[in-house]
């Protein structure tokens, strides 16, 4: 506001004209979103008979196996580890989700488990080369995202603890997927039960694998939000139940198991932790396992196989080269230190 001169009673900056208008961004890339929509791939991994396709139904409440055919003791012996994709769009208040689940039929049930995750593993691979190569294409527009989001990896509620064939295929995957390990059927364990087996699962750190991390809450976040968050970390390896059968509970309809001696609920967060992990998979953390396979596990893809071609090229050369190139000298040990002490100085 201009106080002074001929030109006082003239308002050239007016407190409420100066809104530029880039407080709408955020609209503009919402809107923009919602009308492209989103698309999360998911694996799941683990014995037959884990619960993994009614645990899968019961996340997205949708019947993604209805063809699904079950097999016999003398098929499944003679089985490989098969990949199958199972692609389902969801649309909720306008929001359209493009689903896509990875089924690993197969894995772990032969008598010799010897390398059963190899197929896996080339899948995620396969599915990295992919986007590398439309990423370097012409036609950027429009790539198709089909890199595996999170892995979801059961682990059996009986036994103790780990089996080598879950330690060996987690090493396998660690560094090319988000895993999330899951106790499944923890109805088939007392509330005590489920505490010791978390807390031998927990012990993954000792063979060097990294399962996924949640990210640490902003400072500016909201006291509910890092209570949830908090929980949340509290609460891993989820001890999860699904199913897709309707009961009734105390004059309430609502999906659970019948057992002659009562009901478990599915969504009871004092039954077991199916809420917890569908609020994570889905309400919170969604969008930080895409930027995680993107910016962690895809760019260590990335920067090997051009790691890799540069390599190659560089070989290529000196085998047509004349003139033969001379490697690159290692500063010793006496200039590293002088190096140092300079960087020091300055």
């Amino acid at each position: 506001i201009i106080q002074n001169g001929p030109y006082q009673n003239n308002i050239y900056y007016n407190i409420e004209k100066q809104y530029v208008g880039f407080a709408t961004l955020p609209n503009q890339v919402h809107r923009k979103s919602v009308k492209k929509g989103f698309d999360f791939t998911l694996m799941v991994a683990g014995e037959s008979g884990m619960g993994k396709s009614t645990l899968v139904n019961s996340l997205f409440l949708t019947d993604l196996y209805k063809d699904r055919k079950l097999l016999n003791a003398e098929e499944r012996i003679n089985q490989t580890v098969e990949i199958i994709k199972h692609t389902v769009d969801i649309e909720e208040k306008g929001v359209k989700l493009k689903l896509t689940i990875v089924d690993t039929p197969g894995f772990g049930d032969a008598v010799n488990n010897n390398e059963c995750w190899k197929p896996i593993t080339d899948y995620i691979d396969q599915q990295f080369e992919q986007y590398f190569r439309d990423e370097s294409g012409l036609n950027r527009k429009n790539i198709q995202d089909n890199r595996v989001h999170c892995c979801l990896y059961f682990i059996p509620p009986f036994g103790h603890g780990l089996r080598p064939v879950d330690v060996e295929f987690m090493k396998a995957l660690h560094e090319k997927v988000n895993i999330i390990p899951l106790i499944a059927k923890a109805d088939c364990l007392t509330p005590n039960e489920i505490k010791k087996l978390k807390d031998r699962v927990k012990e993954i750190d000792k063979f060097g694998i990294k399962v996924y991390q949640f990210p640490e809450c902003d400072s500016d976040e909201d006291e509910e939000f890092k209570q949830l968050d908090k929980e949340l970390k509290e609460c891993t390896p989820f001890a999860v139940i699904g199913s897709n059968t309707v009961v009734e509970a105390r004059g309430q309809r609502v999906r659970g198991r019948l057992y002659p001696w009562g009901i478990v609920e599915v969504e009871n967060q004092s039954h077991c932790d199916f809420v917890k992990l569908r609020n994570m998979l889905i309400r919170s953390h969604m969008h930080d396992l895409k930027d995680v396979t993107c910016d962690v596990h895809y760019e260590n893809y990335r920067a090997q196989c051009i790691q890799e071609m540069t390599s190659k090229l560089a070989q290529d050369n000196r085998m047509e080269s004349p003139i033969p190139i001379l490697p690159l000298s290692t500063p010793d040990a006496e200039t590293e230190k002088l190096i140092k002490m300079k960087d020091e100085e300055v």
